[in-house]
């Protein structure tokens, strides 16, 4: 997808596997209309199969309700992300294995005519903007072990391995309350940087550091998946989690 008279293009890629678990139940989309693109990952989770309906509904909620209203602005994408929210609480109310179901979601939205990107999650799936080949920007977790970072607790690299890491403050499915929903402010892109949206199947086993030094060393964006791929087939342990990345290298547009 590109712009050409702000002379930026857009080229995605994805990854998703179930690793060592029997479903996948991450979810990834995007949608674009030649100006507006959002794309998005989220994350379910549980009773048989509850997790893979969060993540789906998560996804049709999102895709659906910002083609039909595209917008960057804070009001609108937190409507988008209530509705998600709302859709997944109404499915639950079947009960069985829906009954406890829940999705991370992580999204990027962008504005092809102002370069603008805005990101958006609730509990521990990220968006990454990576920029000279050093981590930009990166969105903070919904989780117990995120509050122990804030408080000086531990550190990254220590809250990547601690027992309680999974332990997530905010999902989408809340019916008691709203999920926690951070939104940031908008982001002018250049040529050149790259937006990675993963579940945590991806950075908590490599780490922020591999995420850019594979970034830096791949000279395109299949190679810098691959390599993901790769690390983490070499990583992998019983009941390894599904792992989704979803990444957007914004490159020069043509000439006009």
């Amino acid at each position: 997808m590109s712009d050409e008279v702000n002379g930026i293009e857009i080229e995605t890629i994805a990854l998703s596997k179930p690793g060592e678990r029997e479903l996948n139940e991450d979810a990834h989309g995007l949608w674009h209309d030649g100006r507006y693109v959002i794309a998005m990952v989220a994350d379910g989770a549980g009773g048989h199969h509850g997790g893979e309906v969060a993540s789906t509904i998560v996804r049709s909620a999102l895709l659906t309700g910002f083609a039909q209203a595209p917008s960057l602005e804070e009001a609108a994408l937190r409507r988008l992300l209530a509705q998600a929210n709302r859709d997944v609480v109404a499915r639950q109310a079947e009960g069985g294995s829906l009954a406890d179901m829940r999705s991370t979601v992580a999204l990027a939205a962008i504005d092809l005519h102002t370069r603008m990107l805005v990101t958006a999650h609730s509990g521990d799936s990220r968006v990454y903007l990576f920029r000279d080949g050093a981590i930009a920007t990166r969105t903070a977790d919904h989780s117990l072990v995120q509050q122990m970072v804030v408080s000086g607790m531990l550190d990254d690299e220590g809250a990547r391995v601690h027992p309680q890491r999974n332990v997530l403050m905010s999902a989408l499915g809340s019916a008691s309350e709203p999920p926690a929903i951070d939104i940031s402010a908008p982001i002018q892109l250049l040529a050149g940087d790259v937006i990675l949206l993963c579940s945590d199947g991806i950075w908590e086993p490599l780490g922020d550091d591999v995420l850019r030094q594979t970034l830096g060393d791949s000279d395109n964006a299949d190679q810098w998946l691959t390599q993901l791929d790769v690390r983490l087939q070499a990583l992998a342990r019983p009941e390894q989690d599904n792992y989704t990345a979803l990444a957007l290298f914004v490159h020069p547009g043509g000439e006009n």
